[in-house]
């Protein structure tokens, strides 16, 4: 597949996705740029604002098998990663598949599970591997997990642990939507088709073939470099605890390029940073009780810190 291919495979499924998904074109639009760039998504907002939705519509539209869990305390990590089973017959134990082998897990209200549950999702979201007894079992590729999380009510919620919060490329909020489609919404004249009506425009081998141009996106030392410097300035903020580790410098890379494609270009600009910035840093960093005390928030910390780091003039 070449770029101008790719680049009419990538417009066919964002058009899909909005027949299903309208008014969300910028978190369309990251959603698909952390998909391509070979990452997970963690939304996080209020019940009823199209998390589910939004996820289930770039599975359909990719042709992506899909499993769904809705995350209760009494999900136990076997749900998830399976189980081996003693067969008399055979004398042999045998694997029986979790939810998470699929090409796109959605984790629906992942902090109202346990920790051990939420773990298991650790090692298959890095390195595609699930472990059972000791013996390993591959995911299918690609594979994508979407979780979802209500960040207003804490009762009987489990905090994810920033070990499994740094494994998700972005962390991004739905928003509630504009006045006139809301309008349409409680007239019951929405425009928007169910996801079961959506057509599968791409397979999931010309996705595999997307993210490989992605990988090839042109990205100037001028803009690694700045890169690197903003993530160094979240770990010398005096409003901060815990900065943004290097897994999240790579994952800003990558999502960086995957940025650029869907804007139509082989090759990233300042900005491109700008917009994607906040995305991947916001649920990796731990503020301070100085933060805290002062009613600082991480969204103005970011804010903070790209006023602050100046901006490369060549990129090219």
């Amino acid at each position: 597949m070449d770029l101008d291919a790719a680049y009419g495979k990538a417009g066919m499924v964002i058009s899909e996705v909005k027949k299903s998904v309208t008014g969300k074109d910028e978190q369309i639009q990251k959603v698909f740029a952390a998909i391509l760039a070979g990452g997970h998504i963690l939304i996080e907002d209020v019940p009823g604002v199209g998390k589910t939705t939004l996820a289930m519509a770039f599975s359909k539209a990719m042709a992506l098998e899909n499993r769904r869990v809705q995350f209760t305390p009494d999900v136990m990590p076997a749900d998830i990663i399976g189980f081996q089973m003693y067969h008399k017959e055979t004398g042999e134990f045998v694997y029986h598949p979790g939810a998470v082998i699929c090409n796109l897990f959605l984790a629906d209200e992942i902090n109202r599970t346990s920790p051990k549950t939420q773990s298991a999702l650790l090692e298959v979201m890095e390195e595609g591997i699930v472990t059972v007894d000791s013996t390993r079992y591959l995911v299918p590729d690609p594979f994508i997990v979407v979780a979802t999380q209500n960040p207003k009510g804490s009762a009987g919620t489990q905090l994810l642990p920033e070990s499994q919060l740094d494994r998700f490329m972005i962390c991004m909020s739905m928003g509630y939507p504009q006045l006139k489609d809301e309008v349409a919404i409680a007239k019951g004249k929405s425009t928007s088709l169910s996801v079961k009506e959506l057509n599968a425009v791409i397979r999931a081998e010309e996705l595999a073939e997307m993210r490989k141009l992605v990988e090839q996106i042109y990205l100037h030392d001028h803009l690694y470099t700045y890169i690197v410097k903003l993530m160094a300035a979240t770990r010398n903020n005096g409003y901060v605890e815990l900065g943004v580790s290097p897994r999240g410098t790579i994952a800003c890379v990558r999502m960086v390029k995957g940025w650029a494609f869907l804007q139509g270009r082989n090759y990233c600009v300042p900005q491109d940073v700008e917009e994607v910035f906040a995305d991947v840093v916001k649920h990796r960093l731990v503020l301070n009780s100085k933060a805290r005390a002062t009613k600082v928030t991480a969204a103005a910390v970011i804010g903070d810190i790209l006023q602050e780091v100046k901006k490369p003039t060549t990129y090219r």
